[in-house]
């Protein structure tokens, strides 16, 4: 991956560390849970490497309860969420490969993760990536309503041919997502499901390439 610029040692600015690596503290820094903190924040997800667990906002807490011993508390996306067994593993690699003599990752469910705990880089590097990120505000919206009752069409939807399920465009007074490609607002719902379970799919009613959005929690 390319990136901006780029130093006397590496000129093209390539990166050069594998996935799921790191070093470890500076020459001179002593260990201590700040640094581990730092490493554990580099990990990248595992279903969306180009952003970080610390962009992504569920490292909830590093701590070093003896020296060389790390705690670290994840907390996931959705519970039952898959993902988090591999970050714990690429967490548990990379702390011992810069010397940790003990690694222990605890899953804590309070507080909730939500699409706010996303940092502004992480949503930067999202829409980047070809990912329309979560709308902000999603914690202030309290609980999602749900409705058990026949599926209705709203104002924007259209019915696909051959039966398929009708698309919707943005409710009334409702934040439209961004085409993360060309930044139209002129977007639609395809799926609320895509490739992982976190992701919606849409299309873009501009540039009609489809795309697939972060969904908000």
């Amino acid at each position: 991956m390319k990136t901006p610029g780029g130093t006397a040692e590496n000129p093209g600015g390539t990166a050069s560390e594998p996935r799921g690596t790191a070093t470890g503290p500076a020459p001179g820094e002593p260990p201590g849970a700040g640094s581990w903190e730092r490493l554990a924040g580099t990990v990248p997800d595992p279903e969306l490497p180009v952003v970080t667990l610390a962009e992504l906002g569920v490292l909830r807490r590093v701590a070093e309860p003896e020296p060389g011993q790390v705690l670290v508390e994840l907390t996931p996306t959705y519970t039952g969420c898959p993902a988090v067994e591999a970050m714990a593993a690429d967490i548990e690699r990379v702390l011992t490969g810069a010397g940790a003599a003990r690694v222990e990752v605890r899953t804590v469910l309070t507080p909730p993760w939500s699409t706010d705990d996303i940092s502004a880089e992480g949503r930067r590097k999202l829409a980047e990536h070809g990912v329309a990120p979560p709308r902000a505000g999603a914690r202030s919206r309290g609980p999602v309503p749900l409705t058990l009752s026949a599926t209705r069409r709203t104002s924007g939807d259209s019915e696909g041919s051959g039966g398929r399920p009708a698309t919707r465009r943005t409710l009334p007074g409702e934040e439209p997502v961004r085409c993360p490609r060309c930044g139209s607002a002129e977007t639609r719902l395809l799926s609320r499901f895509s490739s992982t379970a976190c992701k919606a799919l849409r299309r873009c009613d501009s540039c009609l390439e489809p795309f697939d959005h972060f969904k908000e929690v």
